[in-house]
């Protein structure tokens, strides 16, 4: 191995696991889309390593959400699925609420219009600034604002009260 190969190699091991949660978040909860979707954006990072100027993490990042953004316009051209509605049992108290209130969050993320939803990702996930999140999505810092405000406010709506509590509580 060259050795720019084993500093990719080395960026892959290191950064991998929060990138993959990045993609979790920006493909709504499916894990699998999220590997792929990760996969993906390395491939082509691994192609144009040498040229890949200051630091890789923050290209990859906005690697992650440029591919997310094509996704959700090819998957708008298929024909809408019906998903099947996810049926809560009562629960005992313990470390299962918390897991309930996570996936909670994720369908709620879900249901958020993609841009809104990599606004909040980033944001909040990915504890990026408002101007750092401006630059990634190349739009301003006043439409990172409001879709912040407005997909914080969906948010709000689409998660019960008691999985606000049960995340609030876990932070």
């Amino acid at each position: 191995m060259t050795s720019t190969d084993e500093t990719f190699a080395e960026f892959v091991r290191m950064r991998s696991p929060v990138l993959l949660r990045t993609s979790f978040l920006l493909c709504a909860g499916d894990r699998g889309a999220a590997e792929d979707l990760l996969q993906d954006v390395l491939e082509r990072m691994f192609c144009r390593w040498r040229r890949i100027a200051g630091p890789p993490e923050p290209y990859a990042r906005k690697a992650l959400a440029n591919a997310a953004a094509n996704r959700w316009r090819t998957r708008s051209r298929r024909v809408a699925e019906a998903p099947l509605d996810d049926v809560l049992g009562p629960s005992e108290p313990g470390h299962e609420d918390g897991v309930i209130a996570r996936a909670e969050l994720v369908r709620a993320l879900a249901a958020l219009p993609p841009k809104m939803r990599t606004v909040i990702v980033l944001r909040f996930f990915e504890d990026y600034t408002e101007e750092q999140t401006a630059v990634a999505l190349g739009c301003g810092k006043g439409t990172v604002k409001s879709q912040t405000s407005r997909g914080l406010a969906r948010l709000r709506e689409l998660i019960s009260p008691d999985a606000s509590e049960l995340l609030e509580e876990r932070r």
